[in-house]
């Protein structure tokens, strides 16, 4: 079982610096951006990456995403893959849930089926495999599973906060939380555009709407950056008895937290969290800091 590492809060893996570039490289071939304007995006990274010390990873990504859709002035450059993430999602949707209502443990599998949507991340992945995905988890070991413990949370917590990831894989959220069958959940998502997460434009076009109360975090980190979200967020988060965070960003934005309420949902997708999850790449894990 893994055991999550020890690397001070704030500081940055060498490693994320060039998966930063990665996802901005694929954007400029998407945008068919010119010569002029790539290079300002670059100087740009470089100047940020320079004062990475005082930034997360996840606010990074932000500066750079923002500065991004200034020099091609787009709001979202990630529109068209979260339509179509969300509409894959839909369909997939309409396949599983009889199944999940079906089986021996609706709960397990509305729980697996939610941690591998996680894969539908364009900010981690030019490509996935959702399909593949969705079928290995059905078997998979949890390289971390503390999915009994929160089972038992959620059917003795009067409030849950479900802290929204990507698009797409909301749909398996709403899924889950269907499954969950609790009548106080509250999903928080991105208060602007950013990579793939999920805004409040994603969460209706889905229709989480129908099974909980959809709110902004109002911060448009791709993570929950508590310093930085709005009150009215806090207030939601602060009187949550379990808080279910989705996926790798979310992770890294509270895992420095050592906060009991919060179950950590994701598939692990890059070698830096797998070293702080002591687990191994492409694991799926199930990760309560109580525990």
């Amino acid at each position: 079982m893994g055991v999550v590492g020890t690397k001070p809060q704030g500081e940055i893996d060498k490693r994320c610096i060039g998966c930063f570039l990665k996802t901005y490289q694929r954007l400029f071939k998407k945008f068919n951006l010119g010569v002029a304007k790539q290079k300002e995006f670059i100087a740009f990274y470089q100047k940020t990456i320079q004062k990475a010390k005082h930034l997360s990873s996840p606010e990074i990504q932000r500066e750079l995403n923002n500065e991004f859709c200034r020099i091609i002035n787009v709001d979202d450059p990630f529109t068209a893959e979260k339509v179509n993430s969300n509409h894959i999602a839909l369909d997939l949707y309409r396949e599983w849930k009889p199944k999940v209502h079906s089986s021996i443990n609706p709960f397990d599998l509305a729980l697996r089926l939610s941690i591998a949507a996680n894969i539908m991340d364009y900010g981690a992945n030019s490509k996935f495999d959702i399909y593949s995905t969705l079928n290995e988890v059905l078997n998979a070991s949890f390289a971390i599973d503390h999915s009994g413990l929160l089972k038992e949370k959620v059917s003795n917590s009067k409030k849950i906060l479900f802290l929204g990831d990507n698009a797409g894989e909301i749909v398996f959220d709403k899924l889950l939380i269907e499954t969950m069958m609790h009548n106080n959940t509250i999903y928080a998502v991105k208060d602007a555009p950013v990579l793939n997460d999920v805004t409040i434009t994603d969460a209706k076009e889905v229709r989480m709407d129908l099974v909980a109360d959809v709110i902004s975090n109002g911060f448009d980190a791709p993570s929950t950056i508590l310093n930085k979200c709005s009150d009215a967020f806090l207030k939601e988060y602060n009187s949550a008895d379990l808080i279910i965070s989705k996926g790798q960003g979310n992770f890294e934005g509270l895992m420095h937290q050592n906060d009991s309420r919060i179950f950590f949902l994701l598939m692990v997708k890059c070698d830096v969290i797998a070293d702080v999850l002591n687990v191994a790449k492409g694991s799926f894990v199930v990760y309560n800091q109580g525990k």
